[in-house]
């Protein structure tokens, strides 16, 4: 590993630890050369997921597109960084177990299932670029499934 200082391969690991629940892995470095200290994540390198966009042309999973879509809407929210990596975590999760070649549909359904639970407002965003909302209508019929959904979770849990 390179210091981001001093460019040199030179160090030692002084702290490591697991987080994500044991998915990733932070350590702490130190350069025995300008004795500066940094810190590196190593998560598993995924196995090939591939999404088959509404075209048909198939392309590699990409995380960042995923984190895009999710940081534009929850833009002003009260959400952490921490929730939106959880939330990403679960919908990947979710693909991998699918198998090695999931739709772009799947990709965007299971993204609006996890925001659903997180934030109704992020949702109704992310919702209406993903299904295209077109008039006020397309709002209203999310917004009735929303409550739809918010009703019948508190009787269950009665």
């Amino acid at each position: 590993m390179r210091c981001p200082w001093c460019r040199r391969s030179n160090d030692r690991v002084v702290d490591s630890r697991p987080v994500d629940g044991g998915e990733t892995v932070r350590r702490r470095r130190e350069c025995r050369s300008c004795k500066r200290r940094f810190t590196t994540v190593e998560r598993v390198e995924s196995l090939g997921l591939t999404v088959v966009k509404r075209s048909g042309v198939s392309e590699p999973y990409d995380r960042a597109k995923v984190v895009s879509g999710v940081r534009k809407a929850i833009t002003n929210r009260p959400i952490t960084e921490d929730q939106v990596t959880a939330l990403v975590d679960r919908v990947e999760e979710h693909l991998r177990r699918s198998g090695p070649e999931v739709s772009s549909e799947d990709v965007g359904l299971e993204v609006l299932r996890n925001l659903a639970k997180l934030d109704e407002v992020a949702y109704l965003r992310f919702a209406s670029v993903y299904k295209d909302f077109q008039k006020l209508g397309d709002f209203e019929r999310e917004l009735g499934r929303l409550q739809k959904r918010e009703t019948a979770g508190r009787r269950s849990s009665r």
